[in-house]
């Protein structure tokens, strides 16, 4: 179980982009926060996600 964006997610995800591509994000538009640090997008697809994290995703929106 982790939280995302306050909300709770029973699925197993083995890392931060299988994550992204389940919840339908692009990542190379949004910031990721694991547990309060912020990560790097090139690592997205090395760091691992456990039971009990917690993650923020924000998402850049361009406007004119």
């Amino acid at each position: 179980m982790i939280k995302v964006n306050g909300e709770i997610l029973e699925e197993n995800f083995d890392n931060i982009h299988s994550m992204l591509s389940f919840l339908g994000y692009r990542s190379e538009i949004v910031v990721v926060e694991l547990n309060g640090e912020i990560l790097k997008r090139s690592e997205f697809g090395n760091i691992p996600i456990r039971d009990g994290d917690k993650v923020e995703i924000v998402c850049f929106v361009g406007g004119g």
